[in-house]
């Protein structure tokens, strides 16, 4: 399960303005072994986490390229999973390798669409002529979508499905956006949405898709911030691209499976347009 609140701003008008802001957080049992974001290998130009678990190897849930390319990920929730689909990580790795703009990939992936566990895909190309954002969901309609200039929340439902967590959620997110802020002063911010552990129940819609999860679980879920035993939120990222390209990353991830312990790494870089 993951969250992600959003504004996509593809010709700002004002020089302190950004084109993206994207504020997300990675819920995964703590135990999954998984890579902290940073360049991939040899490659200086992809920077993501990657997931290491057995099979899944080389799978992400949210990563950006020094081209322009970013996608992200979140899981639709259900209770009834196949254990034999694909790995829903490398719909993003393979985007950030492949050379498909982001409409025409998320057209190629809606025809395997079937393979895979419900997902929601977000995949962008920002370049110096134009922005484009684009998203597809399996479990919605049969074709990707181009996104408008405006602010969004995507967590395990449709995006923009007003479950109570991503109301609350995008509405702290909107009122940070919309202040005049320093870089690092709305990172902060905005990690500090991503880090609300308040419930967000009942919550009708989320409990309607959830059928089939015991109530203790669904509760969980309902925060911005998940923590129950075992799995919740171990992943915040929040990425900035400003009118001129210029890229902020910026990663909170937990260490050792123990939510007292975290680590924040920042990448700073240059689209090349």
């Amino acid at each position: 399960m993951c969250i992600i609140f959003f504004k996509f701003d593809p010709r700002p008008a004002s020089k302190n303005a950004y084109r993206l802001i994207l504020a997300a957080n990675r819920d995964e049992f703590y135990s999954r072994p998984s890579k902290a974001a940073d360049f991939w290998g040899n490659n200086n130009e992809i920077l993501s986490g990657l997931d290491l678990e057995e099979g899944k190897e080389g799978g992400s849930w949210l990563g950006i390229s020094k081209r322009g390319k970013l996608a992200a990920l979140t899981n639709y929730l259900e209770a009834r999973q196949n254990p034999d689909a694909q790995g829903r990580g490398f719909l993003v790795s393979n985007y950030l390798t492949d050379n498909l703009d982001s409409f025409a990939y998320l057209r190629k992936v809606s025809s395997e669409a079937h393979l895979y566990n419900g997902f929601n895909l977000l995949t962008a190309d920002f370049r110096a002529n134009e922005d484009t954002l684009c998203y597809y969901g399996n479990k919605g309609s049969s074709e990707p979508i181009h996104l408008k200039a405006g602010i969004y929340g995507l967590s395990n439902s449709l995006l923009e499905t007003p479950w109570r967590k991503l109301q609350q959620g995008k509405q702290l997110f909107t009122s940070v956006v919309n202040k005049t802020l320093p870089p690092d002063g709305l990172v902060q911010e905005l990690l500090h949405i991503l880090n609300k552990e308040e419930l967000n129940t009942p919550d009708p819609a989320q409990e309607s898709q959830g059928v089939g999860f015991s109530k203790a679980i669904l509760q969980a879920l309902s925060a911005v911030c998940v923590r129950s035993p075992g799995y919740g939120t171990r992943t915040n990222t929040v990425i900035l691209i400003d009118r001129e390209g210029n890229v902020s990353f910026t990663e909170r991830t937990m260490l050792n499976c123990d939510i007292t312990q975290w680590s924040t790494n920042s990448f700073h870089f240059k689209l090349q347009e």
